[in-house]
């Protein structure tokens, strides 16, 4: 797992994990504070649809530098463009993940009872 964060690339998966961070304290902290306001429950939300977006960018930038080094090669193995091609996913890969913990952490605070 931790070959992961260093293979997706330092900078890009420090900040993807210091949001998931973020987002799990901010979870606990309105769990404990028994609070149901929309828009500290929307920052949850935000918070995971910035990693989403994040996760992509950092894809974008990857095979961007990818195709870029493969144009002045101009010849290129397909093992090694599908190995970058799954390289580059790991960040959207991980900022959908990311996304998907915050909607289920979202749908846990709007399904506690009111009290």
């Amino acid at each position: 797992m931790i070959d992961l964060l260093f293979e997706g690339g330092i900078l890009f998966m420090s900040i993807l994990t210091l949001t998931l961070a973020t987002n799990i304290g901010f979870f606990l902290y309105l769990i404990l504070r028994k609070s149901k306001a929309a828009d500290q429950m929307e920052m949850i939300k935000s918070i995971g649809l910035f990693a989403l977006i994040f996760g992509l960018l950092g894809q974008f930038i990857g095979l961007y530098s990818a195709l870029q080094h493969i144009s002045e090669v101009e010849s290129v193995s397909a093992a090694i463009l599908a190995g970058g091609i799954r390289v580059s996913s790991i960040t959207s890969i991980y900022g959908m993940v990311i996304f998907i913990l915050s909607y289920l952490m979202w749908f846990g605070l709007k399904a506690m009872p009111k009290t």
